[in-house]
């Protein structure tokens, strides 16, 4: 670590502690050349796999746009914002177990699907017709009897 006061690259950490609920080490640190003291912060850099459109584009994960996906979806729905947070964090956590570098858009859209049909089971058939093209009524009806079909968790 350089010194941000002379640029020496001779430092020492002097104290280290968590911060940031677990998720940040913070550390002192003290320059050997001009004997100046300042703080780092150390946070564990985990990469998002890149998203494969259909179209064959390739893409980086864009968080805002998976969670603009689910505020329309869920839109004058009686779900907690912080409901949607915690499917969000789940779906970047499975994306990043995978270990995969990239990850195809169809695999992400089964992965909403799945959340939004336990989260609330119209906005799951909100998405749905969009994401797969419903062409007239009798696809929703399709969707919502296979909907009925399952064991509900509700």
């Amino acid at each position: 670590m350089h010194c941000p006061f002379c640029s020496a690259d001779d430092t020492r950490v002097i104290d280290s502690r968590l911060v940031a609920e677990g998720d940040q080490v913070r550390r002192r640190r003290e320059c050997a050349s001009c004997a100046e003291r300042f703080t780092t912060y150390e946070v564990a850099e985990l990469v998002m796999p890149r998203v494969i459109k259909q179209n064959g584009n390739r893409e980086p994960f864009d968080e805002e746009k998976l969670r603009a996906g689910f505020l329309r979806a869920l839109e004058k729905r009686p779900v907690s914002v912080e409901a949607i947070e915690a499917v969000i964090n789940s779906i970047k956590h499975s994306l990043r177990a995978t270990g995969e570098r990239e990850i195809k858009s169809l695999v992400l859209g089964e992965l909403v699907m799945e959340h939004l049909k336990e989260l609330d089971q119209v906005a799951y058939v909100r998405f749905a017709s969009v994401y797969r093209s419903f062409e007239d009524i009798a696809a929703f009806r399709d969707e919502i009897e296979r909907l009925e079909s399952e064991p509900s968790g509700n």
